[in-house]
């Protein structure tokens, strides 16, 4: 547990088991309510640390095992979590950025925020915080306030005959933090980026998608608006890619952190 500017998040790193010192830090980032560091935790991270980085992932304020405060949840807040935790943990160079739905627009803020610090960025499934961006999330945490906190039980058991029992835990994780917490507010409310923003990141960007997911048409507008911009879509999987196909999204991510550590 690491206090982070006022509030204590739940953090695990690995590295290289065979005693070399790792040649860059790799900063996973997780998506919102169902997700936390165990989606990296047991998919790409001993990959990464196998490969000679430093592996640094984190549970997200009110997700997992950090602290669940009842206000401060816009993406200012996350971005300000991922800056003070860097500096907890004494990480000072320049860092791979790999964020998983929520959790890419939280690194795209971070690098957007702090253009010397970030290596290189991985977007799964996920795009930087525009207005369009802030709209769509906010009628998605409506339907989970009004549809899943508000009426839990009926939920839960919808859940439970159709998705299996595993969901259903995690979506009462989801509703009890959607109830408990301002976070459906905070995060459609939040601060987001201009195209002069977005176009000043400047660093490597890979885009990862399913095949299925409606953020593949993203691709277009990404590269148009991203110096260097680079996307790989996965033909039969939706937004669950990361846990889906773990080998191909953590080989592009590899080649990515690679590439960016023969250029130096």
């Amino acid at each position: 547990m690491v206090d982070a500017g006022g509030i204590r998040l739940h953090v695990q790193r690995t590295g290289p088991r065979d005693g070399r010192t790792p040649h860059s830090t790799v900063v996973l980032v997780h998506g919102l309510l169902t997700d936390s560091l165990a989606s990296y935790y047991f998919t790409v991270a001993p990959v990464f640390a196998a490969a000679g980085l430093d592996v640094v992932m984190y549970d997200l304020r009110g997700h997992g095992r950090s602290e669940r405060p009842a206000h401060g949840y816009t993406l200012d807040h996350n971005i300000d979590d991922l800056e003070a935790l860097l500096a907890r943990l004494d990480v000072t160079g320049p860092v791979h950025l790999v964020g998983n739905s929520y959790g890419g627009t939280i690194a795209f803020g971070y690098a957007a925020r702090h253009p010397g610090r970030a290596a290189s960025l991985t977007l799964i499934e996920s795009e930087p915080a525009t207005a369009a961006w802030a709209a769509k999330l906010g009628g998605i945490l409506r339907r989970v306030v009004t549809e899943l906190a508000h009426n839990e039980p009926d939920a839960i058991a919808w859940i439970t005959a159709h998705r299996g029992h595993n969901t259903a835990r995690l979506a009462r994780g989801a509703a009890r933090l959607a109830r408990e917490t301002s976070l459906g507010l905070d995060i459609p409310a939040s601060r987001v980026l201009t195209e002069d923003q977005i176009r000043a990141v400047r660093c490597p960007v890979l885009g990862v998608y399913g095949g299925d997911s409606d953020l593949a048409e993203l691709v277009p507008v990404q590269r148009r608006l991203l110096p260097d911009f680079r996307a790989v879509v996965l033909p039969g999987h939706e937004h669950s890619v990361l846990v889906e196909a773990p080998g191909p999204v953590g080989a592009h991510v590899l080649d990515l952190v690679s590439a960016g550590a023969g250029a130096r």
